[in-house]
């Protein structure tokens, strides 16, 4: 893993130096889109829809439509803003884990020590252990001011990015305010189904099925040849184009030139030997030495 930024943990004097890294990362097969004709690639533009042309990032700008009117936010607007740039994980309060609704969680991060003595590390995590109780904190990931819950996983420090309070809807429904009677016998067959079904949680114990699915598909036309060669999945127009998908753009650009560079090796020396010959040609000579004995006959 690589670690995202550096910074520490700060509650009071003490300061807690840590690297933070992602916790989760996305497993699904990557997929991608093709012509179902030729197998070509489908690529998106940035095209304006006023003047029809395909616009650069370094171009573009950042707008609010309240439906009516629309407010354009150029960079040096966004650069007025107080941009956070705090490198502290900066805890606000601790509180009883059972407190922290679990839908306000959102992503998971990694907390290792970043100093030559872990101490001020291990005395956060084991006093979160024996007091059971999650840091409320605040801290800045790519430009934004964020809340976070700091908890302990295993041996590790945990940071989870939750979503602030006007994030989370409410669960009002009119279906939930009716009246409805659950009789005792209910309740006891429905407990009755739930205990046969009761058991000891284990990730491990399951897969994704569909991801699955599709690996072993993919791997059957892999093996059937029912597979294209991706070179001619590439075509040259997205190259010639400056407003394409920058990161395609360039894996375009870069097979393109090494092919080109393949087929005109060859080429190139073919006309570097026959342009010497033509140079050295006798048509010339006769006509300069023509010219001077033209003039001097006039002038006789």
């Amino acid at each position: 893993m690589r670690a995202i930024w550096k910074g520490a943990v700060t509650f009071g004097l003490v300061n807690v130096p840590v690297k933070v890294y992602s916790a989760t990362e996305d497993h699904d097969i990557a997929l991608h889109q093709v012509h179902d004709e030729d197998g070509g690639r489908i690529r998106y533009q940035r095209r304006c829809e006023i003047c029809g042309e395909v616009v650069d990032y370094e171009h573009i700008d950042k707008a609010f439509d309240d439906g009516d009117h629309t407010v354009v936010l150029t960079k040096d607007d966004l650069d007025s803003l107080p941009e956070e740039r705090s490198r502290e994980i900066d805890v606000v309060e601790f509180v009883p884990s059972e407190q922290i609704d679990p839908i306000m969680l959102d992503r998971s991060y990694f907390l290792e020590p970043d100093s030559s003595s872990a101490k001020s590390y291990v005395l956060l995590r084991r006093t979160l252990e024996q007091t059971d109780r999650t840091a409320i904190v605040h801290f800045a990931l790519r430009q934004k001011t964020r809340l976070g819950a700091l908890r302990v996983h295993g041996d590790v420090l945990m940071l989870q990015s939750l979503l602030w309070s006007d994030e989370v809807r409410d669960a009002r429904f009119a279906g939930l305010d009716e009246r409805v009677r659950i009789t005792a016998k209910e309740l006891e067959m429905s407990s009755a189904l739930v205990d046969s079904f009761a058991g000891d949680f284990s990730p491990s114990d399951y897969s994704d099925d569909y991801q699955e699915q599709l690996r072993t598909l993919v791997d059957a036309k892999l093996e059937h040849g029912e597979a294209i060669d991706t070179e001619a999945t590439f075509g040259e127009q997205p190259a010639k184009e400056s407003g394409g998908d920058v990161i395609d753009l360039m894996e375009a650009l870069r097979r393109s030139v090494e092919r080109n560079a393949a087929k005109k090796k060859p080429a190139a020396k073919k006309p570097t030997a026959k342009k010497p010959t033509a140079k050295k040609s006798t048509a010339k000579k006769p006509t300069a030495t023509k010219r001077p004995a033209k003039k001097s006959a006039t002038s006789g």
